[in-house]
């Protein structure tokens, strides 16, 4: 028995063994039938076409096929690459989904998404999704899908889905035009994704390991096409906008209002089917969008996303070098300045640019981006030219080394309109990243060497890294270095601290219970600490305990304990007033019990809570959030968001209560008509903001905005009944905004 059973095991290890590593291969026809994008599947092409199918399990297990099954089929024309899915239901449930907006979370709805590398570089590649509902979702994949999808890049492209009882159905269609692959190739690496939230289970055609991200390119199987495939003509896409606006401006005695209007756009040309030419005249700044606000009370600044369409295709190039808080561009930097008479952020208008991107060959791929602005005597701004310049060789088949030079010029001075190369003011940064990742992705690395060169060379201005991560079902083992040189300041980057040496291993260790209800729990401890650069002293440091469990129904919870240390550099008052401060040189040992709870995502309503609690510097700080959201499906979310910080503080400090409440509302009433309305309050800044936002995609990628946004500096107070009211102390502003964007393919 002992011998029957010995061989079941291996037999059964075997056969999981194969399908984790296994690449699967599927026929794309060439079809020369019109297809209609309807979501029926009743064209000869789709019943002639070979299927896909045996999905295989990613989450919680990955060692059994899908409860859940898919079957897939692809062909393609001349100008468009089509797939189908059928998603079969193993539960008659309803179907979980968010909303109908674009761009929705995978891991959150029942859905269904093409993942595909054009290159075969394990790299780089394309994510095209729809959920139960239709509502569509795309994005870029970058560093073999290791970290997901990034879904801020757009483009046109077509989908239907029909609804059944048991079960619903894709059809898609992509143009070659909104996609960038090797003319003539004949094999594509692909994958498909299935999420059945209803069940909890998440499948994909080609296995992929249940401790990787189903877009991780290295476990892709091969798409076959009947022929190669070839250019498809003049590949040029239009994109102007034109913007009108009401704004006033009360902040003084005299109300300030006025009327102005806005043209601008960007054209898309295609130099090869992999390279692409991007140009910008007056580009839009994102004037629809607004930002999440947060109460920081750290010592450095906080990151903001780029929203500007110029910048978001092959992104990466530009804006992954160095690592997340050490990067030498921020294409973010770009079109504002700080005035220090206001002390807010200026838009600063773009006069023109562009960017080329995209493959040379099958392992060159190049960046060149060129910039201007105009010249600000208010802010004491001359022309400036900003120019990136990069060229990433693929080395082994998962790997690649990046050169990078990042330049900053002054065209001029702010006194004059004269136009020339001063030489007296400019920055330039060059670099050469390695990003490295093992054939089987456990093991994935990046390491990265920058030097900053100025008119007056001050010395110690480079910075260095290294990370390296290890990546089993059971375990997570990482090795991070960082170096920042003291006067190491990329003036088009993002380096919130400089003049320090990083350590910061970690590992943690998942197990899988037997337990019905539980999926995976996790202990983990990670060591965090930053060393002046001479290595003289510790300015800070960081020792995280952490336990958490994750549950079948999606819930998931943490807790964790830290010991914190700190050694000031500069002057710093913990609670955000400055009128008592603490001295460079201080030191502090403090502790911090932090919990963090994810309830049952797939209920209408759901909630997220943390805190956390300890003492902080000389005093005491507490720290609680709550998120939560009602989901009336399809047509409505309603969700709430409330972040509190009191810091409790000895004399003669100020002891202060910092909140942040944002209330969100969100209609979908088509998948192309939305409106969505933000409220937040931030306490710190004093600042009340209303967005109210209209957006009708009257095309596709072609959208009409209406938008109402109003700021308040506030004044909060507790009133005789204790409740929390909102004085307008006076209006800051407000601003009407209509907006026209409209894709135009040549």
């Amino acid at each position: 028995m002992r011998w029957l059973v010995l061989v079941f095991c291996l037999f059964h290890s075997w056969i999981v063994f194969g399908n984790l590593n296994q690449k699967k291969s599927i026929k794309a026809a060439y079809i020369t039938e019109k297809i209609t994008i309807d979501g029926e599947l009743n064209e000869d092409a789709w019943q002639n076409a070979e299927p896909g199918n045996h999905f295989w399990q990613n989450s919680p297990y990955d060692t059994a096929e899908a409860r859940s099954q898919t079957e897939v089929k692809v062909c393609f024309d001349d100008q468009t690459i089509y797939f189908s899915a059928v998603c079969y239901n193993s539960s008659q449930k309803e179907y979980i989904v968010q909303s109908l907006k674009r761009d929705f979370s995978f891991p959150r709805n029942d859905a269904f998404q093409v993942i595909f590398d054009p290159y075969g570089d394990n790299t780089n590649g394309f994510s095209f999704g729809v959920n139960a509902l239709g509502a569509q979702r795309e994005g870029v994949i970058t560093n073999g899908g290791n970290w997901g999808v990034t879904t801020n890049w757009d483009n046109k492209w077509y989908s239907e889905v029909k609804n059944y009882i048991d079960k619903w159905v894709v059809e898609i269609a992509i143009p070659f035009k909104s996609i960038r692959f090797t003319q003539g190739s004949t094999v594509w690496h692909v994958n498909f994704a299935r999420n059945d939230l209803k069940i909890n289970e998440m499948s994909t055609w080609n296995p992929v390991p249940r401790n990787f991200n189903v877009a991780t390119l290295t476990y892709c199987g091969n798409l076959m096409f009947e022929k190669p495939l070839n250019k498809t003509g003049t590949n040029v896409s239009l994109i102007p906008y034109a913007l009108g606006k009401f704004s006033g401006d009360y902040t003084d005695s005299i109300p300030q209002e006025k009327w102005s209007g806005n043209v601008g756009g960007d054209a898309k040309i295609a130099v090869t089917s992999s390279l692409n030419l991007d140009l910008t005249i007056n580009p839009d700044f994102s004037q629809v969008d607004v930002d999440q606000q947060v109460a920081n009370i750290s010592r450095f600044s906080i990151y903001y996303p780029e929203k500007r369409q110029f910048f978001l295709e092959n992104a990466d190039l530009f804006g992954r070098l160095g690592f997340s808080k050490i990067r030498p561009f921020f294409s973010r930097k770009i079109g504002i300045a700080y005035n220090p008479n206001t002390g807010i952020y200026e838009q600063i208008p773009i006069m023109a640019g562009a960017r080329l991107s995209g493959k040379v060959n099958n392992d060159l791929r190049i960046g060149f981006l060129n910039i201007t602005t105009p010249q600000n005597r208010n802010l004491n701004l001359p022309v400036t030219n900003y120019t990136v310049a990069v060229a990433q060789q693929q080395v082994g088949s998962n790997s690649n080394i990046t050169f990078s030079l990042v330049n900053k010029q002054d065209l001029g001075n702010d006194s004059t309109a004269e136009i020339y190369v001063n030489p007296n003011h400019f920055q330039r940064i060059a670099g050469v990243d390695f990003n490295f990742a093992s054939k089987d992705n456990k093991w994935k690395g990046i390491a990265f060497i920058h030097q900053q060169f100025s008119p007056q060379p001050k010395g110690n201005e480079g910075a260095n890294a290294t990370f390296l991560y290890y990546n089993t079902q059971n375990w997570q083992i990482a090795w991070n270095h960082e170096y920042v040189g003291k006067n190491y300041n990329p003036e088009v980057g993002f380096v919130p601290r400089n003049d320090h040496i990083r350590f910061e291993p970690s590992i943690s260790y998942k197990w899988y219970p037997k337990k019905q209800n539980i999926i995976s729990n996790s202990i983990s401890i990670g060591p965090d600490y930053y060393f002046v650069s001479d290595m003289s002293y510790v300015k800070d440091m960081d020792v995280t305990v952490s336990f958490s469990k994750n549950y079948f129904s999606t819930s998931f919870w943490q807790i964790s304990f830290s010991h914190l240390y700190t050694r000031l550099t500069f002057d710093f008052d913990p609670s955000g007033v400055y009128d008592t401060v603490l001295h460079a040189g201080d030191a502090f040992a403090y502790d911090r019990l932090s919990f963090y709870y994810n309830s049952d995502g797939r209920k209408k309503l759901s909630f997220s809570a943390s805190g956390d609690y300890g003492t902080y510097y000389n005093g005491n700080r507490l720290a609680f959030s709550l998120s939560a959201t009602f989901r009336a499906q399809p047509w409505g979310r309603f969700s709430l968001n409330f972040n509190q910080q009191n810091i409790y503080m000895p004399e003669p400090f100020t002891t202060a209560f910092y909140s942040v409440f944002g209330p969100k509302i969100e209609f979908s009433f088509t998948r192309n008509l939305f409106w969505t309305t933000y409220v937040q309050y931030n306490q710190k800044s004093n600042n009340l903001n209303v967005n109210s936002r209209l957006q009708w995609r009257f095309k596709p990628m072609s959208d009409l905005f209406i938008v109402y946004t109003d700021n308040y500096f506030t004044e909060a107070r507790f009133n005789q009944f204790d409740d929390l009211a909102f004085t307008p102390q006076y209006k800051k502003n407000v601003a009407l905004i209509v907006k026209l964007v409209y894709w135009l393919n040549i």
